[in-house]
């Protein structure tokens, strides 16, 4: 066996990075055309390597990798180093990170074409394929943190790329707050590993992981918790933060006000996958702790769930889709909970192919519709977009996990694991998940009926020789064009075709070896009696036949119960979805107002902070500390002004108070001489 080449993963990291840098900071210099050509350039050839690394390590006969290339800092028997650590494992993640932000860059060119912001964008998303390469690729938890960070600040800028807009910056902000609350634990989680395991490096620290049995923290003076579980929850709070879960899930459908791009490679490729692919890579230490791992499948069942539900109310197309993305998300998080690791970052790997092709097709059609997003003002698009209408329908069904499409394969996989899992709150987990289908079907039908099928909801109002573009005067007029929709330029198709290959064929070829195979080798540590796949894959007979099988299965049922429900509801008496809001309309109200966490945040968090803020300096800084100032100042001035009455100048005065001091004096000796 042969060892990977450390110049060609170097050049791998790196390349977006270039790319990034030139665009940031020669972008005035080398024009919009070369911002966009060193970006795709950079991400283009890390992309391309990517593909050679896994091939050389599934086909090639070379070894896994792990070396440290650069010593950070040293204290004492401590040290952090930038190091990289490639298996199947991060390859699998360097190929769907690469490929899918070089489709976004692509599409970006057509979407962002009239932006002011152009090369600044470019460089904001090579900066961001960077930073998730680094997260993926590192050997030890101190790179992990820098990569993790890394794509938390340019989300920060990506989110708030329109920064005049009041939405944007709230957004970001939000995006940004929530996101510290768990890179707090994620932090307290890193130390706890030093603490008990005595080491930053993944390998050292996975070697000593079973010596965490046993061992046990007092967090609180009556109770002891085991240290695996601790290390495990903490760790895990920083995956609820980055990858969006419940309660933490709050700052993402937010993020919908960065543009259309971004939105695809968060939810698609990086942000959002951070926090899976951690735990999947540090399942030796949460295979210590079941008490983790239910944590973790209750948190993610609940999001899986609920989340999707608030998906079926939404009216903005990318909203639907990134209410998709949260209960996905949940599906992946499940998958962990019930150790089925393997089929957590399996569901990563389709999902970030059809969901980037859902968000950049979600794009397509506001290109056309000249960024109008609401669906109430579509309506009967796919004669004038067939291309992104076929496309959409392939990552739809994708995403439903209709049988023979890629998503069906990882979808099914993880409810049946939770079905089969005897973990505390499987079941619970198990009913979420299967009701999931169901939910997952009504806002995606729904979602494809209001935007292509049905009526026409909107008026095209022609502009003859008045040299009225798509920002022209019936821009801001809901449901109002200045021109008929057409379908988008080949920089926004080309992408969405090669999205729709892998979404419709990645999974029959690839659910055998990577689902129920031992692909990720010793990448992924499962006990063997948590190993729910491996009981799985003992009745696998392969792709077709899991396929046919599932046309028989319970999900796919709830799939064509959704499809027919929105059908008939959108398609055949459109009258009916009015009916339906007005009869459960407490329903609909709770999810409008997305069960209400918002309002929460804001008036515990957000306002409760200025009370108490302005509790601190009325009755701290104000009454306290600027009284203590003021009144020592006050004091000094008294006394002072109390001591000038006695300096008048008059001799006879100076003479009374010598003769006072005298007597004083004498009758004080005179006094001591006696006692």
């Amino acid at each position: 066996m042969h060892e990977l080449s450390t110049s060609i993963l170097l050049i791998i990291a790196l390349a977006p990075l270039a790319g990034a840098v030139l665009a940031g900071f020669l972008g005035r210099v080398i024009g919009r055309a070369g911002s966009h050509t060193v970006t795709i350039l950079g991400v283009a050839i890390s992309c391309a390597l990517s593909f050679y690394v896994l091939y050389q390590l599934v086909w090639g006969g070379a070894a896994n990798y792990n070396h440290d290339l650069y010593t950070w800092f040293e204290i004492g028997k401590f040290n952090a180093s930038v190091g990289f650590m490639i298996d199947r494992l991060s390859a699998m993640m360097m190929v769907v990170v690469t490929f899918v932000s070089l489709m976004v860059h692509i599409y970006t060119i057509g979407y962002m074409a009239d932006d002011d912001g152009y090369t600044r964008f470019f460089s904001y998303i090579a900066l961001f394929t960077f930073a998730m390469l680094m997260l993926v690729m590192s050997n030890n938890f101190m790179q992990l943190f820098f990569g993790w960070e890394g794509v938390g600040l340019v989300s920060y800028l990506l989110i708030g790329f329109y920064f005049k807009r009041p939405s944007a910056t709230f957004a970001n902000l939000k995006a940004f707050l929530v996101n510290r609350v768990g890179d707090f634990g994620f932090v307290l989680g890193i130390g706890a590993v030093l603490y008990f395991l005595g080491t930053l490096d993944y390998q050292t620290a996975f070697d000593a992981a079973p010596t965490l049995v046993g061992q046990t923290l007092h967090i609180t003076q009556n109770h002891a918790w085991s240290a695996a579980t601790v290390i495990g929850i903490l760790l895990f709070i920083g995956a609820m933060g980055k990858s969006a879960q419940v309660p933490l899930h709050v700052w993402l459908p937010d993020s919908m006000e960065g543009p259309t791009p971004i939105s695809a490679l968060i939810h698609a490729a990086t942000m959002v996958t951070a926090g899976i692919f951690m735990v999947a890579r540090m399942s030796p230490i949460f295979e210590l702790s079941s008490t983790a791992l239910s944590f973790i499948m209750v948190i993610g069942a609940t999001g899986a769930l609920f989340t999707g539900m608030i998906g079926i109310v939404q009216n903005d197309i990318k909203r639907v889709v990134a209410y998709s993305t949260l209960s996905q998300l949940g599906y992946m998080t499940v998958a962990l909970g019930v150790s089925a690791y393997a089929g957590a970052v399996y569901h990563l790997m389709t999902h970030a192919f059809f969901k980037a092709l859902l968000f950049l097709g979600a794009g397509s059609v506001i290109i056309a519709m000249h960024h109008e997003q609401d669906m109430r003002h579509m309506g009967g698009l796919r004669k004038y977009m067939p291309i992104t209408y076929i496309t959409m329908w392939v990552g739809s069904l994708a995403l439903c996990g209709v049988p023979f499409f890629s998503g069906f394969y990882s979808k099914d996989a993880i409810i049946e694991a939770a079905g089969e899992s005897h973990r505390w709150g499987a079941h619970y987990a198990y009913i979420c998940v299967l009701l999931g289908a169901l939910v997952t079907a009504l806002y995606t039908f729904r979602q494809m009926h209001l935007t292509f099928h049905g009526k026409e909801r909107f008026k095209v109002v022609e502009s003859h020789g008045h040299g009225h573009d798509d920002h022209g005067d019936h821009h801001h007029e809901p449901g109002v064009l200045a021109h008929a929709p057409k379908e988008s330029p080949w920089v926004v198709t080309v992408p969405l075709v090669l999205l729709a290959i892998p979404s419709l064929l990645i999974g029959f070829f690839t659910v055998g070896p990577m689902l129920f195979g031992d692909w990720f080798g010793k990448a992924i540590h499962v006990s063997e009696a948590h190993n729910v796949l491996a009981e799985m894959g003992a009745e696998f007979h392969g792709a077709l036949t899991m396929a046919l099988h599932g046309f028989t299965q319970t999900p796919f049922w709830l799939v064509v119960a959704g499809f027919a429900i929105t059908t008939y509801v959108y398609i055949f008496n459109p009258a009916m979805a009015g009916r339906i809001q007005r009869i459960f309309k407490p329903v609909y109200v709770v999810l409008d107002r997305k069960f209400w966490v918002d309002e929460v945040y804001l008036a515990i968090f957000a306002r409760g902070g200025v009370k108490l803020g302005r509790l601190f300096w009325k009755a701290g800084d104000t009454a306290v500390i600027d009284g203590a100032i003021d009144g020592s100042a006050s004091l000094v001035q008294r006394i002072a002004a109390g001591m000038r009455r006695l300096q008048s100048g008059y001799l006879y005065h100076y003479a009374f108070a010598m003769i006072l001091g005298l007597i004083l004096l004498l009758g004080g000796f005179w006094w001591f001489g006696h006692v």
